[in-house]
């Protein structure tokens, strides 16, 4: 297939609406930047010296824009989720919004100590009561002071604001210490630039859901090990994921589930440490109890955060329960069933298939969570590690 006709196939199956968006986007933002509406350490890069570019579409949805680009020649991802970030229907980032909507808050007069206080609530709503807050607004004010004078003006205020209304911006901001979280490198408004992770999925192929009917998993699966890397290798992917898990379990601003442990949400750059390629199904867990509180159910498919946080449903009240039945540890072992046995050495094959096996059947209710989710993660972990140390792949 010619290239010219592939990417257009690409775009009409992939980016639906994307094309006109590519060259609206950075046209709306700057247009909002030079009227002093919206601020971001990006802007001057993205309007007036134009070295942050919008390349390739990347993205599977119509709503919700990511591309590749350049910054100063160094490969970025570029993302703006054109969405209303309410959780409406228990899936992140649901609902059309309105662009102007976005920038409404803080209004004009309002002063430094309520806007703290307003991150501090906001922060407090979505992540829960946490010790550590106060630490969190004051990264927000920082990151938001884009000219580094000391003080926020309403167009930082607003951009900052806006931009934390975006699950995955949340969750970069409060996990951005973390080896395993791609690192923010800008914003302009609500469009945010990351590092662009080599590899965005743990495989190559990825049928969309509307041609899975034509595409036997079979094939999909056949070609996908053979595409893959080197079981050492994996591995050594395999090792850094479990250190996510670890990381967000019972992190400083809480604990955070996976809410679709999809293989193309995990990647890995060109040295094989695993980089979380995308974090938008990716909740704290006050926020997934919230969304359950009190929600009316006839059956645990009623009690359903995003793809797959589910708890039980209470059939006598017809209430959720607020716990949700399968921790993040078994999610990604399910995940790894495929991505890491195939090719696995003879001699670990036996004790890797058993280990993963008791991984998947973990529960998430609290009485039994804790020792045993550790017990079982680190033992994974030994196990991968004891084979590919002192070698190449360590």
């Amino acid at each position: 297939m010619p290239r010219a006709l592939r990417r257009l196939v690409h775009l009409v199956l992939f980016c639906p609406l994307s094309k006109g968006l590519q060259s609206r986007l950075p046209a709306i933002k700057c247009d909002h930047y030079r009227r002093g509406i919206i601020s971001g350490s990006s802007c001057k890069a993205l309007c007036d010296q134009r070295s942050l570019t919008l390349q390739r579409c990347m993205s599977t949805s119509s709503t919700h824009q990511v591309y590749s680009g350049l910054w100063k020649e160094r490969p970025v991802v570029i993302k703006c989720g054109i969405e209303d970030p309410v959780k409406t229907d228990g899936a992140p980032d649901s609902v059309l919004r309105q662009e102007m909507s976005l920038f409404d808050k803080p209004t004009r007069g309002t002063s430094m100590d309520e806007f703290k206080e307003m991150l501090h609530s906001f922060l407090k709503a979505n992540l829960g009561e946490q010790p550590s807050l106060s630490t969190l607004v004051d990264r927000v004010i920082t990151l938001a002071d884009v000219n580094q004078d000391g003080k926020v003006s309403l167009a930082e205020a607003k951009s900052i604001w806006a931009l934390l209304q975006i699950n995955e911006f949340l969750l970069m901001v409060a996990l951005q210490e973390k080896e395993h979280t791609p690192k923010l490198l800008g914003f302009c408004g609500d469009l945010y630039v990351t590092e662009r992770v080599g590899h965005s999925s743990l495989y190559r192929i990825e049928v969309p859901h509307y041609l899975q009917a034509l595409v036997p998993e079979a094939l999909s699966s056949s070609l996908n090990h053979w595409l893959a890397p080197a079981w050492p290798r994996r591995a050594r992917i395999t090792i850094g994921l479990l250190e996510f898990v670890e990381e967000v379990f019972h992190g400083s601003y809480g604990s955070f589930l996976i809410c679709d442990a999809s293989p193309h949400h995990v990647g890995y750059n060109s040295k094989y440490d695993c980089k979380m390629a995308n974090l938008r199904s990716v909740a704290s867990e006050a926020v997934v109890r919230g969304f359950l509180k009190g929600r009316r159910c006839e059956t645990n498919a009623d009690c359903t955060y995003g793809r797959d946080c589910t708890a039980t449903c209470d059939r006598l009240v017809k209430q959720c329960n607020t716990e949700v039945v399968q921790p993040n540890l078994a999610k990604v072992c399910v995940l790894l069933q495929d991505f890491l046995l195939f090719g696995a050495p003879s001699d670990l094959h036996g004790d890797l298939e058993k280990q993963l096996r008791t991984c998947v059947t973990l529960s998430g209710l609290a009485s039994q969570m804790e020792v045993h989710h550790s017990l079982v993660l680190n033992n994974l972990k030994t196990l991968l590690w004891k084979k590919i140390s002192n070698t190449q792949y360590s």
